[in-house]
């Protein structure tokens, strides 16, 4: 269906005559041509499903033969070509043959940025197994959680991941194995803690480079579940996603045409691999047009444009906020020496767009709107600064997208008279739904590990009677053109860093602390940012410190969900229904001049909270302190 589909897309695109002007010449401006990467896109999705099993695993040995010793995989510490990929998946597969892994199993890995990463996930979900990517960031409860909502038969962790395994160890079944994937120092020796538990690289070296036999294992299709990917979701502790092999087929070789990759492109991926965009999106997008991808552990501004140039780099993963970096940061001569060709990635707005674009010289920007449970996605081909994408008017069967007015109080979609939703006129904001079709692979929402968490995602009797549409939890508006322009996050979550913050979460962790009685955590904006840092209003008693909310913060929360700013207050006001009433404490926000109660914010510098007065008030204005 899906390649039956594709076809009559491009036919139609072709014989409109839109797609015939856009074949005829092979310069650079006509190889950014909105058409052209429309084209390119359906044509590289076109075949696929017409091999069930020919899942990205298998894809990549079959590359390994096309490109041998070209470069896949790039990183300071380690290189993998395409052939050596192969081999160090295909040792990872006969690893998990020999523990007895099959495609009734998951496994949990949790590790930072690194060739072997891909190598491991490739090699065991190729075998049919589930692998469930960790947030590196995550300890404590939020660590186990995560571990035990994918139900592992064993993690596999560096030595960093594997410590914070060890800590919440009583939290976890008592059969689980942890499996430790490399040293932690160049040494090879390990920290005193970790001593005893089995390595993987040892194990793994052992055994053969070549595929397993087919008769050893039952080859996954492109329906069945490949990963699980963390989601904080609208509301709760993080989700895992259920993303099939057809996905992950999907998400590579759409964005390959849209970028139009070729072997002679390198991509320059900082994200981190436990994401869909930096583990799947850079990483999937670039080797199936065979590619290189270059890693590093994190982003660093100091550092980037050097890595850029050193490494020849012509495709960048971004989010917006490492853009707002790059154009915050002092200039570096290697800004200007670049052959980046496209930045592509989500969370541009438009302020930091066109200085990004015209000050680094960057020829093409890809924009695109998409969420990892998510059934819909945009695509900003165009290139219009601030628009998260458009469906184009030749491909209006392909993705149902519609923005649906919201209840004020209730925050969930108006209805009509006859009990339908209520569509939103260009310019005013609601939130974006996607139509679940059963006819089309692509529209499927495969949802979490969690059916509750799933079945409140879906919204039924949308426009029709017993049609449903997967509720994405944003709000957005479209313009007269058919743009579509990032407005808010719905319900119980905001994003900062990069990252989805779940209030829930964080009001569940300050509810520990010592003197808290009570805890409403919101999202606040901060001048010369990206998204929304957390603000935590609370209700305290006589056992209360600072010093102990912020040791509180550091044990339980990764740094990006810790709140930037506290207000003590007398109480928190409810709704009917239990819920915080967090909207009016959000607009107030957190200026001294006009909030009575005792305001503080958090001095990264010297990790702690600090009075918040109206000096200090001033300079986060200016952007001179930073959160």
């Amino acid at each position: 269906m899906v390649t039956v589909t594709c076809s009559i897309e491009l036919q139609e695109l072709k014989t409109s005559g839109l797609g015939c002007r856009t074949m005829a010449a092979p310069s650079d401006e006509n190889k950014r041509s909105p058409l052209r990467a429309w084209v390119r896109a359906l044509e590289r999705t076109a075949p696929i499903g017409r091999e069930p099993t020919l899942t990205l695993p298998v894809l990549i040995g079959r590359l390994a033969e096309r490109c041998g010793d070209a470069p896949a995989l790039v990183s300071p510490g380690a290189t993998l070509s395409y052939r050596g990929l192969a081999a160090a998946m295909n040792r990872y597969a006969h690893w998990g043959l020999a523990r007895g892994l099959t495609s009734d199993d998951s496994v949990c890995l949790a590790m930072s940025n690194c060739p072997e990463y891909l190598a491991i996930w490739l090699g065991l979900s190729g075998l049919g197994v589930t692998v469930g990517l960790i947030n590196t960031h995550l300890r404590g409860d939020l660590l186990a959680h995560s571990i035990n909502v994918v139900a592992p038969r064993c993690v596999i962790a560096d030595a960093t991941l594997a410590s914070a395994v060890l800590a919440v160890r009583t939290a976890l079944p008592r059969d689980l194995e942890c499996w430790v994937s490399r040293p932690a120092r160049a040494s090879g020796q390990d920290p005193p803690d970790l001593i005893g538990l089995p390595r993987l690289d040892l194990a793994a070296a052992s055994f053969a480079e070549t595929p397993p036999a087919a008769a050893q294992f039952r080859a996954p299709t492109l329906a069945d579940r490949a990963l699980c990917i963390y989601t904080s979701g609208t509301s709760g502790r993080p989700k895992a996603a259920n993303v099939s092999h057809y996905r992950i087929m999907q998400w590579s070789h759409w964005f390959a045409g849209l970028m139009d990759v070729q072997p002679e492109d390198r991509m320059y991926d900082c994200l981190p691999l436990y994401h869909s965009v930096g583990g799947v999106v850079a990483t999937g997008a670039t080797l199936v047009g065979g590619g290189a991808v270059v890693l590093r552990e994190r982003f660093s501004a100091r550092h980037f444009w050097q890595d850029i140039v050193a490494e020849r780099c012509t495709l960048f993963q971004y989010i917006g906020e490492l853009c707002r970096y790059l154009v915050n940061d002092a200039a570096q001569a290697e800004e200007s020496r670049h052959r980046l060709r496209l930045a592509c990635g989500n969370g541009l707005r438009r302020e930091v767009w066109l200085e990004f674009q015209r000050r680094f010289r960057i020829p093409q920007i890809l924009e695109y709107y998409a969420a990892t449970e998510g059934n819909f996605s945009l695509y900003n081909c165009e290139g219009q600064p601030g628009a998260i994408g458009r469906i184009p008017p030749f491909l209006p069967q392909r993705t149902q997208v519609a923005l649906v007015r919201l209840d004020p109080t209730t925050a969930e979609p108006s209805r009509d008279a006859s009990g339908r939703c209520i569509r939103c006129v260009p310019g005013e904001s609601g939130e974006a739904l996607g139509e679940i079709r059963p006819s089309s692979e692509a529209s499927r929402f495969e949802g979490y590990t969690d059916g509750e968490g799933s079945r409140r995602k879906v919204l039924h009797d949308v426009f029709a009677p017993a049609d449903a549409w997967y509720r994405s939890g944003d709000l957005m508006r479209q313009d007269p053109q058919g743009f579509f322009y990032f407005v808010d996050r719905l319900g119980d979550t905001f994003r900062w860093k990069g990252e989805n913050v779940s209030t829930v979460e964080v009001e569940d962790i300050l509810a520990r602390c010592p003197g808290v009685s009570d805890a409403a955590v919101y999202g606040v904006s901060v001048p010369a940012t990206e998204g929304r840092v957390g603000m935590a209003a609370l209700v305290i008693d006589a056992a209360f410190s600072l010093s102990d909310l912020c040791r509180t913060m550091v044990q339980a929360l990764p740094s990006y969900a810790r709140p930037g700013f506290v207000r003590i207050v007398p109480a928190i006001e409810r709704t009917g229904t239990f819920r915080l009433r967090k909207q009016e404490l959000a607009r107030e926000g957190y200026d001294p001049a006009h909030v009575s109660d005792a305001l503080y914010v958090l001095d990264p510098t010297a990790n702690a909270y600090v009075p918040l007065d109206a000096p200090i008030y001033r300079q986060l204005q200016a952007a001179e302190w930073r959160l």
